[in-house]
């Protein structure tokens, strides 16, 4: 599937805006501050349903607006789809579907796969195991989409425990329900950690490869470091060995809500002992390798979205990512028109200046 169009209404800077893409390389171009990568927050919004910079969906609508609209056109060249978006400052945002309203968000997740890389997505190397769950969470609902709504269950469950667990100064009283939580808990649990240690498995040999790659040679090892069980009465009896800790702290110690992926370079931990250049490479390989566990699973290329990446990356290296990701629909955005390659689009003040 790639994205044929993009219209913008009210969005951020954009007061108005329709825009045009190849199904190979596009460089959208400007100066700072000009609406670069507002552009490429409502395509991911549309495909994802959320944006990945603001915590508050009326913040994308434009100052003074009373709503936004994003509607975004994709063929594969058997079908088409098309999403639209209305996002509201009172009331709830709307999303229609090829014309159909959607009641769940899950919905259009993978109706039109994205992989989306910014300098920030550093954090997926450097941060909390958080950055990472979340990580496996998007690229696994996008082809799952039963693994998303799954997620969400045990989400609700947790907070279910939890609160019990905080309800209540008698432990017995606590005692004489949380077995129904527990086995809730391991019945989402369990399959939840299944599918991630799935989705790592297929995803390390062509993370390493895109390292290898892109770096030169540097060999990449990724590995799912989460729940320790392998049934539901397994994952059961853990949480009831940590009960007694889970009671004092008044929350869930044990579970898939604390899974990790371990990542090492030339086998060494690249999140405490690797360069910052090197981060980078081992973050963006992991995204690179999205593109490759996506194709096997749906049969097409997802769209890759490059927020601002050339600027830290040398020469060598963007000439091999450009190489690399040729095979796609990839949407770049930059500074710099030395960068550009494929449809240039440039970008001045929130509006498309050429298309």
């Amino acid at each position: 599937m790639k994205i044929k169009s993009l219209k913008l209404k009210d969005f951020r800077n954009y007061q108005s805006a329709q825009i045009s893409f190849s199904s190979g390389v596009n460089s959208l171009v400007g100066k700072n501050a000009q609406g670069k990568t507002n552009l490429i927050e409502a395509i991911y919004f549309a495909c994802i349903g959320k944006s990945f910079r603001a915590s508050k969906e009326k913040q994308l609508i434009s100052w003074g607006k009373d709503r936004a609209n994003i509607d975004l056109q994709a063929d594969n060249g058997i079908r088409k789809k098309s999403i639209s978006v209305i996002l509201q400052s009172v009331g709830k945002k709307i999303v229609k579907m090829d014309g159909l309203n959607i009641r769940r968000i899950g919905d259009v997740l993978g109706e039109v796969p994205i992989v989306f890389f910014s300098p920030d997505e550093l954090r997926l190397v450097k941060e909390s195991p958080e950055e990472r769950r979340k990580f496996m969470n998007i690229d696994i609902s996008q082809t799952d989409k039963k693994y998303f709504y799954l997620l969400s269950r045990y989400e609700k469950i947790l907070d279910n425990r939890n609160k019990l667990l905080k309800s209540s100064q008698n432990k017995e009283v606590v005692l004489q329900t949380i077995d129904i939580w527990n086995r809730a808990i391991a019945s989402a649990g369990i399959k939840i950690a299944a599918a991630r240690k799935k989705f790592i498995q297929n995803l390390a040999p062509y993370a390493d490869m895109a390292n290898k790659y892109i770096s030169n040679g540097e060999e990449l090892k990724i590995a799912y470091n989460g729940v320790k069980a392998e049934s539901e009465e397994e994952y059961i009896s853990n949480l009831e060995k940590n009960f007694e800790k889970d009671y004092k702290l008044g929350y869930t110690t044990f579970g898939v809500h604390r899974d990790d992926i371990d990542i090492y370079l030339n086998g060494t931990e690249v999140k405490n002992f690797g360069s910052q250049g090197q981060q980078r490479t081992a973050a963006l390989s992991l995204k690179l390798a999205e593109l490759e566990i996506i194709k096997s699973i749906t049969g097409e290329y997802p769209v890759l979205i490059l927020d601002d990446v050339f600027s830290e990356l040398d020469e060598e290296r963007r000439k091999r990512l450009v190489k690399f990701t040729s095979r796609c629909q990839t949407i770049i955005t930059t500074t710099d028109e030395s960068f550009c390659e494929g449809k240039i689009i440039k970008i001045q003040d929130g509006k498309v200046v050429n298309n």
